[in-house]
């Protein structure tokens, strides 16, 4: 007679799953970050351009229609939560080393290659010490 009810894992199953979200959050905070720092088009915003377009901000806001206020209140606050995230420092180091630990058994069981990698950014030496190469997926 057949089982009735729910399968029970085991416990070998339910730590690979806990491997296979640890792998996944090391891999995506590792190129979160380099997104991060990737050099974006135009002139690079500074604390005396923010406060600046901040202040035109404030100036227009009294005499904007709605749909202009809402837009301009919205774009004071991102440009208040850019300035307040300008001092953070990404520790990129400790990042890529637990994405070097992770991702050839990540690339492994996704089929993830080589060129996929360098693709969205990550360099040949941090592959080449997770043991990626350009033949291995």
């Amino acid at each position: 007679m057949a089982q009735k009810g729910p399968k029970k894992m085991t416990a070998e199953h339910k730590q690979a799953l806990a491997d296979g979200r640890a792998e996944g959050r090391a891999v995506k905070a590792y190129l979160d970050a380099l997104d991060h720092q990737k050099p974006r088009r135009g002139r690079k915003r500074t604390p005396e351009s923010i406060a600046k377009r901040l202040t035109a901000i404030d100036a227009q806001l009294a005499d904007a229609p709605s749909l202009q206020r809402l837009q301009l209140v919205q774009e004071r606050r991102d440009l208040e939560a850019e300035r307040a995230g300008m001092g953070e420092v990404v520790d990129l180091s400790a990042l890529e080393a637990d994405f070097v630990a992770v991702a050839k058994a990540y690339s492994a069981r996704k089929g993830i290659e080589y060129a996929t990698w360098r693709e969205l950014g990550v360099a040949a030496d941090v592959l080449k010490r997770a043991g990626i190469g350009r033949g291995a997926a």
